[in-house]
């Protein structure tokens, strides 16, 4: 096999490190020395070795260009001709045309100036082979290193290095970095950098440590209130600070800590405000604090530490100006404190540190004037809340309702206007404020409100201009049992037989409201014993009540007497008659009608016995009709005596009535002596039927009367005609023509006279003579109204 010897180098290292360059016999000298060492070698261990090319260093930055790097040669030169050649980058790879090789001499060039920090190092491969391209030598590797020179500066990561530090730090207390890079090999004195500080502002506050970057503090006194920021100028420098050097700025701000207490402008703050002002701003207090401006420990908190024991007045910041800003939340007087002396505290958002003393000028005093202005009355007591009862006396004193004037050096006089009066029914003392009723107060009038009436009086001043206030008047308006209740129900049907059907739910209302009206109380009248036997009344509400029948009566129309009581105070009770109509029943309880009854009984009706019935109601159909004509004629002809009688009959035919009644004409229509006798107690009819008049229809019911007359002038017309309403359509009572009776007809009525004597508007038109034919009293009449 063939033998491979070590191609030799054509530069050797010196001990530095460096490429000595060498001439070519010297390099031949050089590599024979190299073969027979390898000769010698292989002789005694007769093996094969591969060549192998140590790694070649080449400084950085060689300005001989192109420069011999090495030669490498191969032990089959003596035997061929040997073709050398190199690949990989800077060969035949980017980057291109770094390195050549002589195919002949196999010397190594360098063609371009190489930069470490590019790139630091070139792995190539080297090849020998024969003139016919066969390889003698098996491919080997060659290194060339590129050797650093300091040949770049060292870098501040930023121009500009920004750093904070409260005030008052301790000395050591870390405040920043700066940091510096080189772009030279780290392993070299070309990157080993050292920082300083060139400058900074005096006094020198800080320092840097050299191998780390690290700014810290040196001494105490750092204030930011003198000096708000420091300026410093750090260097770097490489080969241990003896190299290539390089400058950034710092800048240290110092931060803000409140060790300084906010300080009044003055000692004392006057202000002026009037009476009886609320929410405005009255004045403003202003402090300085040499802190940070914005900061919470600059910003101010206000509080009223003493002369407001009534809270009247409260004091705010304003953010943008630090001020305190005084106002007023309470109305003042005057005439009780006309000096208000206030005692304020300032103190920051943030507390104040613990090693600061604190100042007395953290706080001031505040005058506060009061202006006297004219003030309106103030009513004692507002509402005033009186009771009073319903139906009171027009005239009566309800009570008294009172101002006072609160400027009592002005000695101004206090008058009273009623304002608001719905339902005018009060009047008003205008010196003494005594409040009277001018009509009388009615429970359901639609101006109460649960019972409440309302009214306003104005209290003013005589001052100029003059002030009122409103005071309000709150009667409550107490109910009076002034009405009995009132059965609904006047005629029922009822069952015969007490186990038939149900009994007859009574109901009763009462126009007077709680607690004067229900529960109501149902009773028969004591007076009628008989009816206690039969009938039983028992309450099922407050409302109402059941009659039953307590046994079994005959069937027919029956009349009961009913008592019906209210609850009020006193008691009010009205006896009514229930119509009761009893019949027979079937088996479910329904109640069969009267002909349906007679007709279905077993003794049945002949047509004979029909016919004398009809002819009976005919009869008497027409004796009615001969007695209406025979009281007309009646009628005429005393008319026609009244005037034909001598004069001395005359007072014969003029009657004198106390009530305006129908005259004596009408007295077979109603009971005359129940007109003079109101209160005459009624005895009951044999079936206690109620009296009623005999042109009053037998199913008509009693009708209900309007309540008493008002005392309002403007209602009495509404009542009067709301009376004769009911009394025309009331059985009970006289007939239309009986004038009703009334305690108070009332003023200014819109309803026209009833005289003759003003039927005409000219008296010319009317004819006294004939009254001479009259008699002496009319004949003196006729005198002085008829022609001379």
């Amino acid at each position: 096999m063939g033998r491979r010897i070590l191609l030799a180098m054509c530069c050797l290292m010196t001990a530095c490190g460096q490429v000595v360059s060498a001439t070519q016999d010297e390099d031949v000298s050089v590599l024979h020395l190299w073969h027979q060492r390898f000769k010698a070698i292989s002789g005694m261990q007769r093996s094969k070795r591969a060549w192998v090319i140590p790694t070649i260093s080449v400084s950085e930055n060689l300005k001989s260009i192109p420069s011999q790097v090495v030669q490498i040669k191969s032990d089959k030169q003596y035997q061929s001709s040997v073709i050398y050649s190199i690949k990989g980058p800077g060969v035949d790879e980017e980057p291109k045309g770094i390195f050549t090789i002589n195919k002949t001499t196999g010397i190594v060039y360098l063609n371009a100036v190489l930069d470490r920090e590019k790139i630091d190092r070139f792995k190539l491969k080297a090849f020998a082979l024969d003139s016919d391209g066969a390889p003698l030598e098996d491919p080997t590797d060659l290194e060339i290193v590129v050797l650093d020179q300091n040949d770049n500066r060292p870098v501040f990561s930023q121009a500009l290095f920004k750093g904070y530090v409260l005030e008052n730090a301790i000395p050591g207390t870390l405040v920043m970095r700066v940091i510096a890079t080189d772009a030279d090999d780290a392993n070299t004195d070309n990157a080993q950098l050292k920082y300083s500080i060139l400058h900074q502002d005096s006094p020198e506050m800080f320092s840097i440590h050299q191998d780390t970057g690290e700014i810290r503090t040196v001494q105490v006194g750092l204030d930011r209130e003198s000096v708000g920021s420091y300026n410093l100028t750090v260097q770097v420098a490489d080969m241990m600070g003896d190299g290539l050097s390089n400058t950034a700025s710092a800048v240290i701000s110092i931060g803000d800590l409140n060790d300084n207490a906010p300080v009044f402008t003055q000692e004392e703050f006057v202000m002026d405000v009037p009476e009886e002002s609320s929410g405005l701003d009255i004045g403003r207090v202003s402090v300085t604090d040499r802190d940070l401006r914005g900061s919470p420990n600059w910003m101010v908190k206000y509080s009223i530490i003493s002369g407001d024991p009534q809270g009247a007045f409260a004091i705010r910041t304003d953010p943008q100006t630090n001020e305190g800003v005084l106002s007023l939340v309470k109305p003042l007087d005057h005439e009780a404190n006309a000096l208000h002396n206030l005692t304020v505290f300032a103190e920051n958002e943030a507390p104040l540190l613990s090693s600061v003393p604190h100042t007395s000028r953290s706080r001031s005093r505040i005058k506060v004037n009061v202006k006297n202005l004219n003030e309106p009355p103030v009513f004692t007591e507002d509402p005033m809340m009186v009771r009073v009862k319903e139906r009171i006396n027009p005239g009566s004193v309800i009570g008294v309702l009172t101002a006072k004037d609160p400027d009592v050096s002005l000695s101004q006089d206090v008058r009273y206007l009623l304002v608001s009066d719905p339902a005018n029914w009060l009047l008003v003392d205008a010196q003494s404020g005594q409040i009277g009723t001018r009509y009388s107060m009615d429970r359901k009038s639609p101006y109460l409100e649960r019972g409440w009436y309302t009214a306003l009086i104005a209290a003013s001043d005589n001052a100029v201009p003059p002030l009122s206030s409103t005071g309000t008047l709150s009667v409550e308006v107490i109910e009076l049992n002034d009405h009995a209740p009132v059965l609904w129900q006047h005629s029922a049907e009822l069952c015969s037989s007490p186990h038939h059907g149900q009994g007859i739910l009574l109901s009763a209302t009462d126009e007077d409201m709680p607690p004067q009206s229900h529960p109501f109380h149902f009773q028969l009248d004591q007076s009628f014993f008989a009816l206690t036997l039969n009938w039983s009344i028992s309450e099922v509400n407050g409302t109402h009540a059941m009659l039953e029948l307590l046994s079994e009566v005959e069937e027919g129309a029956y009349t009961l007497p009913l008592l019906v009581s209210d609850s009020g105070d006193p008691p009010l009770a009205q006896l009514h008659m229930l119509n009761v109509s009893i019949c027979r029943c079937d088996a479910v309880g329904i109640c069969s009608g009267s002909a349906a009854a007679l007709f279905s009984s077993g003794a049945g009706i002949s047509l004979s016995a029909l016919i004398i019935i009809l002819s009976s109601v005919a009869l008497l159909l027409v004796l009615a009709l001969l007695l209406l004509l025979f009281r007309c004629a009646a009628s005429g002809t005393a008319q026609k005596g009244l005037l034909s009688e001598s004069e001395d009959d005359v007072r014969d035919n003029i009657f004198n009535y106390n009530e305006q009644g129908g005259g004596e004409e009408d007295q077979d229509a109603y009971d005359m002596n129940r007109l003079r006798n109101p209160a005459m107690p009624v005895p009951p009819s044999p079936c206690f039927k109620p009296p009623i008049r005999r042109d009053a229809p037998y199913s008509q019911t009693l009708p209900r009367y309007p309540r008493r007359p008002s005392d309002r002038p403007s209602d009495i017309a509404d009542f009067i005609q709301d009376g004769l309403q009911t009394a025309d359509s009331d059985p009970s009572v006289p007939p239309y023509d009986t004038a009703l009776i009334y305690d108070y007809e009332g003023e200014g009525s819109v309803a026209g006279t009833l005289s003759s004597i003003f039927s005409s508007e000219d008296d010319s038109d009317q004819d006294y003579d004939h009254l001479q034919e009259w008699g002496p009293r009319f004949r003196r009449l006729a005198d002085m109204y008829g022609n001379p």
